[in-house]
């Protein structure tokens, strides 16, 4: 049975930094792909970050390349989003996801979302 669980969500300063959390169960990182996505108010699903261990490749959206990073932790059974120098524009809920196919094209897991919110 496959579950993640996201959080580490809250309010922070613009230029601060948030590490999310993401708890999963049910998977190895070596089998699924794992994804951070995002959903501003008004605004639709935008992918963040994904990481494929059987392409072997990382990918971040636009907005956020160079201040995110994603990472995993195969004890921990969690991964994660390292966000520095947040910007109020990276106000949104913020969802894990688990890829079965592992190449990050499509998301067949998710997780409830956790709330940023970045102050100016």
């Amino acid at each position: 049975d496959v579950q993640l669980q996201a959080s580490g969500g809250g309010l922070v300063q613009a230029g601060g930094s948030l590490r999310l959390s993401c708890e999963v169960s049910g998977f190895t990182f070596d089998e699924y792909g794992i994804a951070w996505f995002r959903r501003a108010p008004g605004k639709e699903l935008e992918r963040v970050s994904c990481k494929s261990s059987r392409m072997g490749r990382i990918d971040y959206g636009e907005a956020v390349k160079g201040r995110f990073t994603i990472s995993s932790d195969n004890a921990k059974k969690t991964f994660y989003l390292e966000m520095n120098s947040v910007k109020p524009e990276d106000t949104a809920t913020y969802y894990c996801a688990a890829d079965s196919v592992n190449n990050c094209i499509a998301m067949d897991f998710w997780g409830k979302g956790t709330l940023v919110t970045v102050s100016s």
